[in-house]
């Protein structure tokens, strides 16, 4: 997921298709960057947010691939993506990086989008998510997606308001209430959508590499 993202981003600065591409370049891999750090402060046992530990922590339990996606995902556009718009954009007025945010979030939603329907070479019991109502794994997805669009910008707002001294309260806050969004990725309330979720988990494709392989072929 992170590779398309970073990979995708950087096409469309080639294309010059933002309005700052310089800017979004090395916000790009600034981006990026979160992930990659929060992966080997975990591996050297070092400070990370609650998040990140809680999506690490949960690597090998017995979740569908959309939950394990889903955890991840979370924790990088409802945190990651705040801080890394207000770092990018301390000192200077956050308004000029709005429209090349929101290009950024459509790209993520795209992405999102595109490995949903690839996950049924992988998942073959996926749909079973639909019959239980309502698209509810259109529901896991959107809830991340589109209310994570307006929320990541209005703490990219929030924090590069208050300046790199003082938002540590403000990150632990926000940390706390990702971490509420990524427990209800991993356990629902819903028995009916739980109980599906355990029947899709137990036939899925357990080989972490062939997941990747199947998932980022054309």
């Amino acid at each position: 997921m992170y590779r398309r993202v970073t990979a995708q981003i950087l096409e469309e600065v080639q294309l010059k298709n933002f309005e700052d591409n310089e800017r979004m370049e090395k916000f790009d891999v600034a981006f990026a960057n979160y992930y990659l750090d929060a992966y080997y402060a975990y591996k050297n046992n070092t400070p990370i947010s609650k998040t990140w530990a809680f999506a690490f922590k949960n690597k090998n339990e017995p979740l569908t691939i959309l939950q394990h996606i889903m955890m991840g995902i979370n924790t990088h556009i409802n945190l990651d993506l705040g801080l890394a718009v207000s770092a990018e954009m301390y000192g200077k007025e956050i308004a000029e990086i709005e429209n090349d945010f929101n290009k950024v979030n459509g790209i993520l939603g795209s992405i999102v989008n595109e490995m949903q329907e690839r996950l049924s070479r992988v998942s073959s019991l996926l749909f079973l998510l639909d019959l239980a109502g309502q698209n509810t794994d259109e529901q896991i997805i959107n809830f991340s997606l589109g209310k994570a669009r307006e929320l990541s910008w209005h703490n990219a707002n929030l924090l590069w308001g208050l300046g790199i001294d003082h938002q540590k309260d403000a990150i632990d806050k926000m940390d706390l209430i990702v971490l509420s969004l990524g427990e209800f990725i991993k356990a629902p309330k819903s028995k009916i959508i739980s109980y599906m979720l355990n029947l899709i988990a137990r036939l899925e494709e357990k080989n972490v590499g062939k997941v990747i392989l199947k998932l980022r072929q054309e």
